[in-house]
């Protein structure tokens, strides 16, 4: 299978949003088959009929489309894939590899109570394994995979190792139901066979799953994937993830804020390691990517990485990129979206509210003097910088930017002399000039608020804050 191009595969089940072990597990496989020239495939597990709705897949597609996972063809769906399911179960039966089994759940029930009674195992053994097809009763039946009963099934995983099962403990599960319908257990292999997957990347929690599919693919004589099962996610209490740590769905972190090209960033290091590397791009991720970097134990969740991680990508982000991200943030939380001019004032001003900002929330704290619309709003300590001497030098300040080149350089003269006029330093004069321009006491350097603002609406504020 070396020459093969690499195909893998994300297969969730539409019960519920995507949440963020399903993102990563996603990611893996997106990393590995994008790192290699390969193809990334979606299947949507929906196989079951009562638990899965429409709403849920779309969620799990919306998700994936904001992380930038890309995948290759259309979405596939499980459930209509059912026939040929069934014809494979039906192809198992005629190689003498599974049998049909006409056992009721009430002749299971008392199996296993007489087997729990005598403390013997309670894996049913059917009756029906080695029957006379001539003893047939005409009644509805399972068709069960016929189970090795002894020797040993070996999963040769490149995250676990190799990984041993006695055939004693595994059981002749169930394939088809009496309605005719597919399990999961079945389905899996038929899909990932027919869509030619050659990797299979998911949760370590579904290892012993994969042991009884191996037995699907040894029935049918087809190739049997790479394997490798990552470890799961847990909370920073080191139990299992779940509701109680915060938020779960991937469109939450949306809505809380995170830049995408962060959250893969922090995803892939949950469990996967380059070296030293905390912060990287996805084009590396996608060249480092690899069996090697992914521990054993269970990653650990941390906001604070995630957000420090964020802020780095924010940093670095294309302006446009930027402000498209935004967009989705605002519209996510149904927020008001951006006018033309503010969209035009922020582009103009990225480069002065990316650097420090980790979130989106906090960017547009930041851009509230470009935001703020169409006159600014002062907060309590803004207002306390503006006493009467404060608004007397502010008022003298305005007619000196009138014909002034509008430039950095220039600025900081003008507004250094005019602090020097007034005894008072520079650093003095910052806060009332801030106050003036964005109604806040932490924002961008006044220079900078300057220069984006421009000249008529900077002696704008100036004149209204001096009044």
């Amino acid at each position: 299978m070396s020459d093969t191009p690499v195909v893998t595969r994300f297969a969730p089940s539409p019960t519920g949003y995507l949440h963020i072990g399903g993102a990563r597990t996603a990611l893996f496989n997106w990393l590995y088959a994008r790192g290699r020239g390969g193809k990334f495939l979606l299947r949507i597990e929906d196989t079951d009929r009562e638990r899965s709705t429409p709403e849920a897949t779309a969620a799990i597609l919306r998700g994936l489309t904001w992380l930038g996972l890309d995948w290759d063809g259309d979405a596939v769906s499980q459930f209509e894939g059912r026939d040929r399911h069934a014809e494979v179960a039906h192809e198992m039966l005629a190689r003498g590899h599974a049998y049909k089994c006409f056992s009721s759940q009430d002749e299971i029930a008392a199996f296993r109570e007489a087997a729990q009674a005598a403390g013997t195992s309670t894996m049913f053994q059917s009756p029906w394994r080695d029957a006379d097809p001539a003893s047939f009763p005409d009644a509805p039946y399972v068709v069960r995979l016929k189970a090795p009963r002894d020797g040993q099934t070996i999963v040769e995983d490149r995250v676990q190792g190799t990984v041993t099962f006695q055939n004693e403990h595994l059981d002749d599960m169930i394939c088809l139901r009496s309605d005719g319908t597919p399990t999961y257990m079945l389905a899996v292999v038929v899909d990932d066979h027919d869509m030619g997957v050659t990797t299979v990347i998911r949760g370590d929690d579904h290892l012993s799953n994969t042991a009884r599919q191996i037995l699907v693919y040894r029935a049918m004589d087809w190739d049997i994937p790479v394997f490798a099962h990552i470890p799961l996610i847990h909370g920073p209490d080191g139990k299992k993830l779940s509701k109680r740590h915060g938020a779960l769905g991937v469109e939450e972190y949306q809505a809380m804020g995170y830049c995408a090209a962060g959250m893969r960033n922090y995803l892939a290091r949950l469990g996967w390691s380059h070296g030293d590397d905390e912060f990287f791009t996805t084009e590396q991720a996608m060249e480092w990517f690899d069996f090697n970097g992914i521990g054993k134990s269970p990653a650990r969740f941390d906001f604070k990485k995630l957000e420090n991680v964020s802020g780095q990508h924010i940093a670095v982000m294309d302006d446009a990129a930027l402000l498209h991200e935004l967009e989705g943030y605002l519209a996510i939380n149904q927020q008001p979206a951006l006018t033309g001019t503010q969209k035009d004032g922020l582009l103009r001003g990225m480069y002065c509210l990316k650097e420090r900002a980790k979130t989106m929330p906090e960017l547009i704290e930041k851009a509230y003097f470009i935001l703020a619309t169409p006159s600014v709003e002062r907060d309590a300590k803004a207002e306390a910088a503006l006493d009467p001497v404060s608004r007397g030098i502010l008022a003298e300040l305005t007619p000196h930017l009138q014909n002034a080149s509008w430039n950095r350089e220039t600025l900081e003269a003008i507004v250094a002399q005019v602090a020097d006029a007034h005894g008072t330093k520079l650093g003095k004069l910052a806060q009332p000039l801030r106050a003036a321009l964005a109604g806040r006491s932490v924002s961008p350097s006044v220079f900078d608020m300057m220069l984006v603002l421009g000249r008529d609406e900077t002696r704008a504020r100036l004149a209204d804050a001096a009044a």
